[in-house]
């Protein structure tokens, strides 16, 4: 009979162990990591030595410079946030046709310009990540086929969108219209595969029920699977977008225009202050994004609008305190 003597030596033995190997195994990190570090070209003296230069770059980044926010805001020679809020107080320069461009020089018209390549993106490319996304589940197609859409998505996730643009750019230049492709095809690869992944964890009940009534395959799934998923489809789309937004951010700085060109133009010219702006102005973006993304995908959720009609869940919509989680139900 094992003494108790001896089990707690056991016990003391395996933490002993645990703990070496933990340690050894922090010790390989680190030792990997300084090994990079310095196969790069990385040290601490030189982050030491131009830690000044670094502190005066930030601090120029505390001063946003919105002169070149609008045609307004550069025709009467505005700066700073003089700049930002005499724009806003005449909305009528804000869409005119010179404030929309896309080539990185007005701030506004980036801005612009990068919202409209997230949303064309995803939605040019939203038809064949549907399709392969359906047609890349077992339970529509079976294996080994499902795997040849499996695998065109999965070749196209290798490729970032950075890459993709360089692709497309025999066809239609380094350009917004190649950030719109970049982004479509980035989509196909990432919201088919979500698509896919969805149709896989649906019940079998709907799937019976409607092969009971003799329905035909594209019936059964219509019907019977992707009515199952339909929310589900929506919130990834939502959620596909919020992340296409941030690609197109950073696609203008390869020049494909946008908000991402305007930050890269002005730190080229080391015009600071007009690229804290810029800056302030993706992160607005950003969260707007989001914040709408996720309140719309929180609606779709079973039950939040159980017991509602038409009427109401659209005056829901106007009640800013529930978009923002304060009201009460």
């Amino acid at each position: 009979m094992v003494s108790i003597d001896e089990i707690k030596e056991g016990i003391e033995r395996r933490q002993r162990v645990r703990r070496t190997g933990a340690t050894v195994g922090l010790l390989v990190v680190l030792t990997l990591t300084a090994a990079g570090a310095t196969y790069l070209g990385f040290t601490i003296a030189e982050i030491v030595r131009q830690f000044g230069t670094w502190t005066e770059f930030l601090s120029a980044f505390l001063s946003p410079d919105f002169s070149e926010f609008t045609v307004y805001s550069r025709q009467n020679g505005l700066a700073g946030l003089d700049a930002f809020f005499g724009s806003l107080l005449n909305p009528s320069t804000l869409l005119s046709s010179s404030g929309l461009q896309w080539s990185g020089t007005l701030l506004l018209g980036s801005a612009v310009a990068t919202i409209i390549i997230g949303f064309t993106g995803t939605v040019i490319g939203f038809p064949l990540a549907l399709t392969f996304g359906i047609l890349g589940s077992e339970r529509v197609t079976p294996f080994p086929f499902n795997f040849i859409f499996r695998g065109i998505m999965s070749s196209i996730r290798a490729i970032p969108a950075l890459v993709w643009i360089l692709i497309y750019v025999p066809l239609v230049g380094i350009s917004p219209e190649g950030a719109m492709l970049a982004v479509a095809t980035d989509t196909i690869g990432n919201l088919g595969r979500l698509f896919t992944d969805e149709l896989e964890e649906i019940e079998d009940g709907p799937i019976e029920a409607i092969e009971s009534t003799g329905a035909k395959r594209p019936q059964v799934v219509f019907f019977g699977m992707l009515s199952q998923v339909s929310n589900g489809f929506i919130a990834w789309t939502l959620y596909v977008l919020e992340i296409n937004t941030r690609i197109a951010i950073s696609l203008g700085v390869v020049g494909a225009g946008g908000i991402g060109q305007y930050i890269e133009l002005a730190v080229r010219g080391f015009r600071y202050g007009e690229a804290a702006a810029g800056i302030f102005v993706v992160i607005v973006i950003v969260l707007s994004v989001e914040m709408l993304s996720s309140r719309v995908r929180a609606r779709l959720r079973p039950g939040e609008h159980e017991g509602k009609g038409l009427l109401d869940s659209l005056r829901d919509l106007g009640d800013g305190g529930k978009w923002f989680g304060a009201s009460k139900q």
